[in-house]
């Protein structure tokens, strides 16, 4: 059973340590846990629906309460502490695209907000229903989750918007096949999802973001079906796939998504090494990056992260014979840890792993083998759990992120550290920092910083200290020139730093594009473009 007021099943649980309990209490002070409000009390508040009965809405307050919110830590605060503010007034299960058709026709007659709803991952404020004065209906896609066609000459796969992400891999996998598209919400988040938010997996570097796998598919607008043919390549004008990307269902509402698969790989192994500081390991990852060796994966964590990271593992014994091993090898305090996947047949997965440690030794890198590798890739989806047991200590925890080139890295890095870490100077608040960069091109990488702080008495004044943090940080990587969203999606929260990326004739251009599609304002109105 999925939780109602967090993330994941009621029967997962990612338990802090012992050593990272005392860490955060060292590093930030004794939390106090706040209360948590029950279901029934929310229950209590959702007012009667504002929308006639249909055989496709559900009018329930128990399924309104559970797509009322998604996975940021203003809908943490609001989940937990019950101040939901507004439910949406029903919620739409269609099977079919056919059915979604009938849905908006429903909608449009009674002048109803339409919400969609994949996985309910965001972690933007893309799916939370905002006062109006028309009806809101969420529409979710968690009926559409099926494969709905493999090619398996061509190598392409149509699967239902709503099928999520373990979903999609057994699916192709029962056929010999992967997607290979694993972001950390990948045990919640839907297929539509990813292609609606621009959403990258943690080994793009092999198989490409979503953006590269998306091949066409099929779109619900109010204009009527728009189907995306799939083509391997076009020069017959601009890549229409690219104005569903990140679309974020202010154009309509995806129901069928086409996708390039792979064969399942031979093998694949993941592998740790640690550089002495953050200096020549950025050289370093750089470096791997632009060598074009075919790793599927490359992450660079900074002093902090890697400190935080190997206490947060517990293992106190086997932490301290590893921190002397790398001390004398030379990569002591401030060391940095890297860790890279190698994909591919034995043979190809042989001659990577080769390379990879000719670069790393190159550059005064400790490898370590792929001991740390398995249990990074043991626990991969499991760390959006941690945010219950820091909760549970009286412990805020979010995180961020942006993508520019590799000359902004280090002072993007260090701008966001300083913003947060400052953040709460004046009530007299530390806030823990770490940095890794997670996914590497040739030009640049994206920056995924966590941040962690104290609750404060009340979930609105914790609320208050996020929206702080959050603006000055988002301040801090606008005024760095990078994105205001590398793998995030914009949602309510990063819209009104997107005009800094797209300027004045982009939004114009979005706009219209919106106005097109949605000319009543009516599919998620405030999400990507503010009003």
């Amino acid at each position: 059973m999925r939780k109602w007021n967090g993330w994941g099943d009621e029967a997962n649980s990612f338990p802090a340590s012992r050593e990272a309990r005392e860490f955060l209490q060292q590093a930030l002070g004794e939390g106090s846990p706040l209360a948590d409000a029950t279901l029934e009390s929310v229950l209590a508040q959702v007012p009667a629906s504002r929308l006639p009965a249909h055989a496709l809405i559900y009018l329930e307050p128990i399924i309104r309460v559970r797509h009322a919110r998604g996975q940021s830590l203003p809908d943490w605060l609001a989940l937990r502490s019950g101040a939901f503010g507004t439910f949406p007034d029903a919620v739409a299960l269609p099977e079919n695209s056919e059915q979604v058709r009938a849905v908006l026709d429903y909608a449009r007659q009674h002048r109803a907000v339409v919400i969609p709803y994949g996985g309910g991952t965001s972690v933007a404020g893309h799916i939370n229903p905002q006062p109006d004065s028309r009806p809101v209906l969420t529409l979710s896609l968690e009926r559409m989750s099926r494969l709905l066609h493999l090619d398996t000459v061509s190598r392409l796969a149509v699967l239902g918007a709503g099928t999520p992400g373990p979903e999609v891999e057994r699916l192709l996998r029962a056929n010999g096949y992967t997607l290979g598209h694993f972001p950390q919400s990948f045990e919640l988040s839907t297929v539509g999802g990813w292609v609606a938010s621009r959403s990258s997996g943690q080994q793009s570097m092999k198989y490409g973001r979503i953006e590269q796998l998306f091949a066409g598919g099929r779109v619900e607008t109010w204009k009527g079906t728009w189907v995306l043919p799939t083509l391997p390549a076009s020069a017959a004008g601009p890549d229409l796939r690219e104005l569903v990307l990140g679309s974020e269902g202010r154009i309509g509402v995806i129901t069928e998504v086409a996708v390039r698969v792979s064969e399942i790989p031979e093998q694949e192994e993941f592998h740790v090494a640690f550089s002495p500081n953050w200096e020549s390991a950025v050289a370093c990852v750089r470096q791997m990056a632009q060598s074009g060796i075919g790793l599927s994966m490359l992450r660079l964590s900074n002093a902090e992260e890697t400190r935080t990271q190997l206490i947060l593992a517990g293992h106190a014994r086997a932490l301290r014979l590893l921190e002397r091993y790398l001390e004398l090898r030379g990569s002591g305090q401030g060391k940095c840890m890297i860790t890279f996947g190698l994909t591919g047949t034995r043979e190809q997965v042989r001659a990577l792993r080769r390379e990879a440690r000719t670069l790393l030794s190159r550059a005064g890198a400790v490898n370590t083998g792929s001991l740390l590798g398995k249990k990074w890739a043991a626990n991969r989806f499991r760390a959006p759990y941690l945010r219950e047991s820091f909760w549970q200590l009286g412990f805020a925890i979010d995180t961020l992120e942006t993508a520019v080139d590799w000359i902004k890295v280090p002072e993007t890095v260090a701008a966001i550290e300083q913003a947060l870490r400052g953040g709460l100077n004046d009530v007299g608040e530390k806030v823990h920092v770490f940095t890794h960069l997670s996914h590497m091109y040739t030009q640049g990488s994206s920056i995924y910083t966590t941040y962690v702080f104290r609750c404060a008495a009340s979930h609105a004044e914790t609320l208050q200290r996020w929206s702080r943090l959050k603006a000055l940080a988002s301040e801090a990587i606008v005024a760095c020139g990078g994105t205001i969203s590398h793998q995030h999606g914009v949602g309510r929260d990063h819209a009104p730093y997107l005009a800094a990326e797209k300027g004045g004739q982009g939004m114009a251009c979005l706009h219209a594009l919106v106005q097109h599609f949605d000319p009543e304002g009516q599919l998620s109105p405030g999400v990507l473009l503010q009003p």
